[in-house]
């Protein structure tokens, strides 16, 4: 029984080969029939498709290259003119700057100024140019009076009696005057025996004057107004 079985599994294995067999000689065997010049030309060809996408990618990297450095150039360009923009606020005083500095006060030069009146009180216009003038010709480079950063537009007058500076009223005495210097310690010899101190007497009052080696100056709060200006227009 198990010959009949092992037979049978034999010869179905040797009919599916010889099965497999005939139906793979029974198809066809494909083959080119091309000519050389056929195949050479269709090289040809193969490689102008070729040399044309690399050139195409060429192209394209290339016009890639280009982007990528005018945006390089572009944000360089926005960095520095922020840079001159952030420069220039801080030239006209529109920013808040710290540093070393000198500190000036102003005080009445009488204890009671119940003897004397009320003019000892308060800072006249004329004195605080005088003190200005001194501070620009020992190379003060930035100055605040009380909460008023002074910039080349800054105004001083009276009104009904009482100082104004960039428009608002000066607070009452004592007022610190905070300036800052490339050479705090000159500027605070100079302006010791400056004429300010002998103008402050003569105005009844009298100036003290403190090193510090940080200080804080306000920014100018309001809008600047240029007068006398003109736009000046290219040929």
């Amino acid at each position: 029984m198990e010959r009949k079985w092992t037979f049978t599994i034999v010869t179905l294995l040797i009919g599916f080969m010889l099965a497999v067999l005939f139906q793979t000689t029974k198809e066809p065997v494909v083959r080119d029939t091309r000519d050389v010049r056929e195949l050479r030309q269709e090289l040809v060809q193969e490689q102008e498709k070729r040399q044309q996408l690399a050139d195409e990618i060429e192209n394209t990297e290339s016009l890639l290259s280009q982007y990528r450095q005018s945006l390089e150039e572009q944000q360089e360009i926005d960095s520095v003119i922020e840079e001159q923009i952030e420069t220039l606020r801080e030239s006209a005083g529109l920013t808040e700057v710290s540093g070393e500095g000198l500190v000036i006060t102003i005080k009445s030069l009488y204890e009671n100024d119940a003897y004397v009146g009320s003019t000892s009180q308060n800072v006249s216009p004329d004195f605080l140019r005088s003190l200005l003038n001194e501070l620009n010709i020992y190379q003060a480079k930035e100055i605040a009076i009380g909460t008023e950063r002074i910039i080349s537009t800054s105004t001083f007058y009276e009104v009904n009696g009482t100082t104004q500076v960039n428009t608002r009223r000066l607070p009452p005495l004592p007022i610190e005057v905070k300036v800052l210097s490339d050479d705090v310690e000159r500027l605070h010899n100079q302006m010791v025996v400056s004429a300010a101190v002998e103008l402050a007497e003569i105005e009844g009052l009298q100036l003290e004057f403190e090193i510090r080696d940080e200080i804080t100056l306000p920014a100018f709060d309001q809008t600047p107004r240029v007068r006398f200006m003109e736009e000046v227009k290219e040929e």
